[in-house]
């Protein structure tokens, strides 16, 4: 009987496309080069694009046999070797989809990518090239003037600029969902499996598996979330034709992860970014929300926690934390034809009913579940009102949507002035930061794979106990999001997201059993790789939507950003302005080819000489839609009934449709991450394995200087890292100092006092205030000329080093438990000394121990080596004798399993 469900690899992951005149022939393979398909395209249709797909799963040797049957056959003259009759024209990783314009269909195919993640043996790559195919022949081409200029702006969106994908990880949903549905019960999975049987598109790949009894593994493969999909328009003209193996799904936004040395056990970050393809443009374009709920600059953030020295997804640690970015969800707009740097916000159409507002929330509450926390960081208090219209109208739609809601599951809406409190001198931004994102990670808990450990129940921390979220036997769920919005979404957002991240992120380290307490503090190593990838995040997004880096960044509110930086933020200012300006006109029409918004026709206006794309988004412009919802009950029923799971990860028909369930063999390849991850029929180099070249932190963070805490945990100084302090003596005698240490490094044992005044002091994360540094070290920084005073700080107590002075005696309870320590060692080594006959008298209040081990002779001082067996010892001098030259002769067996193997990959 199946015991375990794994994810389906996809089996096409290798494609070299073959050129005849009449047709182009698609060749995918796995990775181990042992699995084909093969799918034809036909060049004669001038603008109808026809692919046939064989439903064959050939050999490798297949697979020559049937080229060398093309070759041959479409030779100008029977027997000629002069000139080939099937040429290679590309080889690729992966089909982005097909497009066609005025003309012919293109095909477009990535020739590059770069492995970007791992989670859980799953590889995630980065789209860096594509080509681009026009499929049609000469002979039957039919040209058009404006096919080039199409051509062009299809062009313009770079594909190879943060376009990510992987074969076997679904990467538009979350970790919460793909484990969710790989935790499916087994009955269910079992008359899944007889349905797609029925259904199954390929009339070979059930063989064998009836004969097979019972001794399978089930293939999980579940069907994307289309929202943050961004070829599915591209791929949509030959879902229904070809083997889902061809279709690979691509996402748009950020992926990045490090890792987290704790002690040299290694941790991987991970920071995975969706956005939306629904409503999606740049900054002054596209504001606000469109007729279906769908927001402008919608981003899905993701931070995935992964012990790497585990990799299943069964038997390793894993926990996820989500939260969301997007425009405010209202009708709005901004005019950027006054060439003003911030144009008037307007609000476009009156929704007293919150109808726009509903749909998305509506959407959240199937994909997240409740609570939806909302953080509105716009200005409340501005002399000429600008961003408070947005506020006014947010908490109108919200207060009526939540007048009809349960109680206990209406949206939580929390207004903070960011910016004004971050012109206040006597008010500290990032604190207030730190209580927000408490009280939103203790509502929505976050996920985990595995129950609360042991040692957290037995010493259960107050914060822990007060955690939310769906506790189930095998972990914890979240339950709810984060939704956090200013005007732009961008500079403001990206802060405040971090400072959430960065408590989630000790909850994770916490429930993993990493620390000891669910609380970092900045200028830990821990908090400066997650804080850098935080910033390569939102430099990446900002780029995307406002056409600029980051303006702002957590150190400009943490006060301690050099001055060089406000000269960076400048050029960042204008960048950001004339981007607006002067190109995002043409990256909008980019975009709207590319996702399919605009579709080119022939006798109608071309994209480029509408005078606006409102229509194009807003579809209740162009046709009636369906029966609008009620006004008092706006929400889908299904949804509200499993509150506060989300809809879409609870067990149900309708989610389980959206599975495709396939029996397999044990070891087969499409199921066996460990042949995918390893890959041992390949030679690799140990100097080119990503884990190496990833970001680590006690490669680029610690300190090099001899002496340092290597806890990723340390508090250390803001300008202390690994590159800062190579070759300058000064920092290397600075860095000897004493430094304070974060609360959730583990104390030792013998320092009760001093661990609970740490405690006390890490409740909250607490920052001087002014503009200076707000987490600087807390020893007395001297100049490094002044040797006395370098001394002087670097002889430090003994109780402060210890936790105890030795000048002022034992106490007799330490005394006496010292005394039985001396005499438990006596005792054991006049035991080792004399015969084995045990002493009939023991000293008082010493224990008598028998040892056990399986060795003769096992203690303190000596121990006999085991015994070896002759074989053991001649595999060992073999070893030996291999790395001096001297090879041991190969057996009948050897022999006959060496042949097997080529014939089975060349033959």
């Amino acid at each position: 009987m199946p015991t375990a469900a794994a994810p389906i690899i996809s089996s096409v992951q290798k494609l070299v496309l073959y050129e005849t005149r009449a047709r182009y022939f698609l060749v995918g393979s796995n990775h181990a080069e042992t699995k084909y398909r093969v799918l034809k395209i036909d060049r004669t249709e001038p603008k109808d694009l026809v692919i046939i797909d064989d439903r064959h799963v050939y050999t490798q040797q297949e697979v020559r046999e049937l080229l060398g049957r093309l070759d041959l056959g479409n030779r100008t003259k029977m027997g000629q070797k002069g000139s080939s009759g099937l040429f290679r024209a590309v080889s690729a990783f992966g089909v982005v989809g097909f497009v066609r314009f005025l003309e012919g269909y293109y095909i477009v195919l990535i020739t590059k990518r770069r492995k970007m993640a791992d989670i859980g043996g799953h590889a995630i790559y980065k789209i860096e090239d594509t080509n681009m195919i026009y499929i049609p022949n000469d002979s039957v081409r039919v040209t058009h003037p404006d096919e080039a200029r199409y051509l062009r702006i299809f062009q313009n969106v770079d594909l190879s600029s943060n376009f990510y994908f992987s074969y076997s990880y679904d990467l538009s949903h979350s970790l919460q969902y793909n484990l969710t549905v790989l935790r499916m019960p087994l009955e269910m999975l079992k008359s899944e499996t007889t349905q797609s049987r029925q259904e199954s598109f390929d009339i070979f790949e059930d063989e064998g598996l009836i004969t097979q009894g019972g001794s399978g593994v089930f293939g999980i493969c579940s069907e994307p979330y289309m929202k943050y999909v961004w070829n599915g328009e591209l791929l949509d003209i030959i879902k229904n034709t070809v083997h889902r193996d061809w279709l690979l799904y691509i996402i748009h936004g950020f992926c990045g992860q490090s890792k987290l040395l704790i002690y040299g056990r290694p941790v991987y970050v991970t920071l995975i970014a969706r956005r939306s393809s629904k409503f999606a443009g740049t900054r002054f374009l596209k504001r606000g929300a469109n007729c279906e709920g769908d927001v402008a600059n919608e981003v899905e953030t993701e931070q995935i926690l992964c012990d790497a020295s585990v990799m299943s997804f069964t038997a390793g640690s894993y926990s996820s934390y989500v939260q969301v970015r997007g425009s405010v969800p209202l009708y709005w707009s901004q005019d950027i034809s006054t060439m003003m740097p911030k144009p008037p916000i307007t609000l476009d159409q009156a929704d007293p009913f919150a109808h726009v507002a509903a749909l998305h929330f509506d959407q959240m509450l199937q994909r997240f579940g409740s609570p939806i926390i909302i953080l509105n960081l716009v200005k409340e208090r501005e002399k000429r009102k600008h961003e408070r219209i947005l506020s006014e109208e947010l908490v109108a739609a919200v207060t009526y949507l939540n007048q009809f809601l349960p109680p206990e599951h209406t949206i939580i809406y929390i207004p903070w002035d960011m910016a004004k409190y971050t012109k206040s001198k006597l008010c500290n931004v990032l604190d207030r930061l730190n209580v927000i994102a408490e009280s939103v990670v203790k509502k929505t808990g976050f996920f985990v794979n595995r129950p609360d450990s042991y040692c957290s129940i037995l010493r259960p921390d107050e914060k822990w106990n007060e955690l939310g979220g769906y506790v189930i036997p095998t972990g914890r769920l979240q339950t709810g999001v984060l939704r956090t919005n200013c005007v732009d979404c961008l500079d403001r957002t990206n802060t405040a997201q971090f400072m959430v991240g960065k408590c989630a992120l000790a909850y994770q380290l916490y429930s993993l059993g990493l620390i000891d307490k669910p609380n970092l503090q900045f200028d830990t190593d821990a908090v400066r790789l997650f804080e850098e990838l935080y910033e390569d995040h939102g430099d990446t997004l900002s780029l995307q939507y406002g056409g600029s880096q980051l303006v702002h960044r957590v150190k400009t509110y943490r006060k301690i950003a050099p001055w060089t930086q406000h000269s960076k933020d400048i050029m960042q200012t204008l960048s950001r302005y004339y981007s607006n300006a002067f190109s995002d006109a043409d990256r909008q029409d980019s975009i709207n080819l590319f996702l399919g918004v605009f579709h080119p026709t022939e006798g109608k206006p071309h994209l480029w000489e509408l005078p606006t794309d409102f229509y194009l988004h807003h579809k209740n412009t162009m046709r009636l839609l369906p029966t609008r919802r009620s006004y008092t009950y706006w929400w889908t029923p299904e949804v509200i009934k499993h509150l506060p799971l989300p809809y879409d990860e609870v067990i149900c028909a309708a989610n389980l449709k959206k599975l495709i369930v396939k029996k397999f063999h044990k070891y087969e390849e499409e199921i066996d991450i460990h042949n995918e991850f390893f890959r041992p029929y390949e030679l690799s180099s140990f100097d080119d394995t990503f884990c190496l070249a990833m970001t680590s932190s006690a490669r680029d963070f610690m300190p090099k200087t001899v002496g340092i805490d290597p806890s990723p945990f340390t508090v250390r100084k803001p300008d202390e890292t690994g590159k800062s302090v190579l070759g300058n003596k000064s920092n290397r005698e600075e860095a000897v100092l004493q430094r304070k240490t974060a609360a959730s490094a583990p104390p030792p044992p013998s320092e009760e006092a001093v661990s609970s005044s740490s405690e006390d002091d890490s409740g909250t994360d607490r920052e001087d205030e002014g503009s200076v540094s707000q987490r600087s070290t807390p020893v007395k920084m001297t100049d490094a000329g002044d040797s006395a005073k370098v001394t002087e700080n670097v002889v430090q107590p003994m109780k402060e080093v210890y936790g105890i002075n030795l000048s002022d005696g034992l106490s007799e309870e330490d005394l006496s438990i010292y005394l039985r320590f001396v005499q438990l060692g006596q005792s054991q080594h006049r035991q080792d000394k004399s015969s084995q006959q045990l002493c009939s008298r023991c000293p008082d209040g010493v224990t008598n121990l028998t040892p056990i081990s399986a060795f003769s002779l096992d203690n303190i001082y000596e121990v006999q080596p085991p015994r070896v067996d002759r074989r053991s010892t001649e595999i060992f001098q073999a070893h030996i004798q291999a790395s001096q030259g001297i090879m041991q002769p190969l057996g009948k067996e050897d022999t006959s399993m060496y042949r097997e193997y080529i014939r089975n990959r060349y033959l």
